[in-house]
């Protein structure tokens, strides 16, 4: 009696634990919101970096004393504006050294002058010699070009007086200083200090060899004039204004094998920074019907991007290609066709085949 009473205990102990493995797995609550059809312009997103479009470095143009700094760093400056002050009495005494050179020069030439004119005369009475005549005429030459050259050593000599004022050669934005007043500057001192324009800037991204190619097979679809480019910054927020691209390079990046894209942009308020990065977005400008899904539902893992949705009350993975963004709703331009219910809420417990019971989520707000 005893053996048969074991005997039950021990195939309930093994028939217990096979029915709990075989009992179904618990339904799952999730949200869902229906993949929808909009109407999108197309777009492709490059890593883009701002450029001024003017970007000047400063430099001494003569030896000296660096008497005056007469900027604030940072501060915006208009074309003409004095930067740097060098010593000029070198430079002044060297303009009127240069002056009285050519006071005695043409002193010189006043009186070659009147020495040709006399052997000439005498020449033609026959009371003096060609060769005479001939050695008035080349003193009376060379002292023609010594006018010629110390004017030039004058004009020299003031051209140098002038690069003692340092101004800003364009308007912009001025950077700090890399040589302080008392300092010896000249040629060989490097960038002063750098000016960068700021109205409009330029933005620079590359394109690959691939993206290039067909937009050069959708040229003849698609003026150049309508495409839009916007930004968007590290933190994520947009740029209030719109750019035009203004220049495609002519040769292609050996390195990289892409092709170096430009667009101008406004910038009025001054956004915009030289060297800063930023995500390049560039709008065909005529709309074609997308399937969008909000940007929530997207997993990523290695084999790429994928979403679940619900099909006869279980959870099944579908395998996209994301298009870009639309607001907060992410493009999908391949893998679903539209109308699919996706779990967006609820996603941590979601596994393939579990079953869930969707709830059409209202309160989610899309764009």
């Amino acid at each position: 009696m005893r053996t048969a009473i074991c005997t039950v205990f021990i195939v309930c102990g093994f028939v217990a634990p096979a029915a709990a493995q075989q009992a179904p797995p618990a339904t799952i609550p999730v949200g869902v919101v229906k993949a929808e059809h909009k109407s999108i312009e197309k777009t492709l997103d490059f890593v883009g970096r701002v450029e001024a479009v003017n970007r000047v470095e400063i430099r001494a143009r003569v030896q000296g004393f660096l008497e005056a700094v007469l900027f604030k760093e940072g501060d915006p400056i208009k074309e003409g504006d004095a930067l740097y002050r060098i010593e000029k009495g070198l430079f002044q005494a060297a303009v009127e050294q240069a002056e009285g050179a050519l006071v005695r020069s043409k002193a010189s030439k006043t009186l070659t002058e009147a020495q040709l004119a006399r052997a000439e005369d005498l020449l033609a009475k026959n009371a003096g010699t060609t060769v005479a005549r001939d050695q008035a005429f080349a003193a009376d030459e060379q002292a023609k070009g010594q006018i010629l050259s110390d004017e030039a050593s004058l004009q020299t000599a003031k051209i140098n007086l002038g690069y003692t004022d340092i101004v800003a050669p364009v308007s912009g934005r001025i950077g700090r200083t890399n040589i302080t007043k008392g300092n010896v500057v000249g040629p060989d001192s490097g960038p002063l200090t750098v000016v960068v324009s700021q109205e409009p800037m330029y933005v620079t991204f590359p394109v690959s060899q691939r993206d290039f190619l067909r937009s050069r097979e959708e040229a003849h679809q698609i003026d150049l004039k309508a495409i839009k480019a916007k930004l968007r910054f590290a933190d994520g927020k947009t740029y209030d204004q719109t750019g035009q691209i203004n220049f495609v390079d002519v040769t292609v990046d050996r390195a990289t094998d892409t092709v170096l894209v430009r667009a101008t942009f406004p910038n009025p308020a001054g956004g915009l920074i030289d060297g800063q990065l930023v995500r390049v977005t560039l709008e065909s400008g005529t709309p074609q019907e997308m399937v969008v899904v909000p940007q929530s539902a997207l997993i990523a893992d290695q084999e790429g991007v994928y979403v679940f949705v619900v099909e006869d009350g279980k959870a099944v993975v579908k395998r996209i290609k994301p298009g870009g963004e639309s607001g907060t709703d992410a493009v999908v331009q391949e893998g679903l066709s539209g109308n699919e219910q996706v779990i967006v809420e609820g996603l941590q417990g979601v596994r393939p085949g579990i079953p869930v019971k969707a709830s059409p989520l209202t309160t989610l707000k899309r764009s």
